[in-house]
């Protein structure tokens, strides 16, 4: 096994958590927030959309799939604190948006040289991904450090536990 295949694996792993969590949670449940001035889950999977997308065109500038329109800005840092839904996606938009950037991040993945992901990652990002490989591995830990937070609201919402 190589380090693309190790990374494959670890991305699907990730992926199979964060979906569960969401499969059963409907547009209501993804604008509640358990406690006042936490994030609701569709603002955050919206910007883990936007920040795979972002974090892809950094190991490869022309590499991922387009956003939707106006998605980047739908999810941008001023947005967290509306619960107004009209303001974001559907559950089923947002679940839709995220296929494609995460096709684009593998295949990304596919046609990067496995020595590339050695490479250092661009000096703003060094801080916290050293290099590509971690760059494209974001795809799984930014997703479940998120999907930790997911687990007290379905809690909250009187879903049983998952894992």
């Amino acid at each position: 096994m190589d380090a693309k295949e190790l990374a494959r694996l670890a991305i699907a792993s990730a992926d199979q958590i964060c979906m569960s969590y969401l499969a059963d949670l409907s547009d209501a449940d993804l604008l509640h927030r358990p406690i006042k001035g936490t994030n609701h889950i569709n603002w955050q999977v919206g910007h883990l959309i936007a920040s795979e997308h972002m974090l892809g065109e950094m190991v490869q500038a022309g590499s991922m799939p387009a956003l939707p329109d106006g998605f980047a800005e739908k999810y941008a840092k001023e947005t967290a604190s509306s619960d107004d839904q009209a303001s974001f996606a559907t559950k089923e938009e947002l679940l839709a948006a995220k296929q494609v950037q995460r096709d684009g991040m593998l295949s990304l993945l596919d046609k990067l040289p496995v020595e590339d992901l050695s490479n250092p990652s661009p000096e703003q990002m060094r801080s916290f991904f050293p290099n590509l490989a971690s760059l494209i591995l974001s795809a799984d830990s930014h997703w479940l450090m998120h999907a930790g937070q997911w687990a007290i609201v379905r809690r909250s919402l009187g879903k049983p536990p998952l894992f």
